[in-house]
């Protein structure tokens, strides 16, 4: 009788070491995810950091671009038409300022062509547009990564206290980890201004 008794002690002992190794490893498993899911709002977040200047630096870049080459047309333009030359007062000198400040307009206006001709939806309420698709974007792709996260930590809080692995996830150190959660006046949408 008591060669039977040790064995099923020994035996209850075994299931209980190996259901606490399953339970601890499962709670590792599921604290890692939680890690994960974390890692991933902070990359996205990262995301929106590098993105925003970049895009806003590009859509600057391309306005300036224009700016410039329409500035140049019209400067061009405007010096052009202060050239006038009367038919009565026709030098070779004036006429080599006159076909000098023609070039620069013919000039000016190939750079402009050339944009147009190179970049067809070149316009900045297209890049306008372009970056706030980006910002809605890159906002779905936090708000993904925060539900993730805050679905990856409700299944970790709930194996951690569900009985009996509370005890385990007391005795080795499992904590809940808290949920993300919006931050007061968040549900006021941001003011992207240029």
């Amino acid at each position: 009788m008591k060669k039977t008794t040790i064995i099923i002690i020994i035996a209850v002992i075994a299931v209980l070491v190996i259901w606490g190794i399953v339970s601890y490893n499962g709670m590792v498993s599921i604290q890692e995810n939680v890690s994960n899911q974390w890692a991933n709002v902070e990359t996205q977040y990262q995301r929106r950091s590098d993105l925003i200047p970049n895009l806003v630096n590009t859509v600057k870049g391309y306005a300036t671009h224009e700016r410039e080459t329409l500035e140049g047309v019209v400067q061009a333009r405007a010096q052009a038409t202060q050239i006038n030359i009367d038919p009565s007062n026709l030098t070779p000198e004036a006429m080599a300022q006159y076909q000098q400040a023609q070039g620069q307009v013919t000039s000016a206006l190939g750079r402009l062509l050339a944009v147009a001709e190179n970049y067809p939806d070149l316009k900045a309420n297209q890049n306008f547009l372009e970056l706030q698709a980006q910002l809605e974007g890159t906002e779905n792709r936090i708000n993904v990564a925060r539900t993730n996260f805050n679905n990856a930590a409700r299944e970790y809080n709930t194996a951690i206290r569900r009985f009996p692995r509370n005890i385990f996830a007391g005795l080795f150190g499992f904590d809940q980890r808290p949920y993300f959660e919006a931050q007061p006046g968040a549900e006021v949408a941001p003011n992207v201004q240029f």
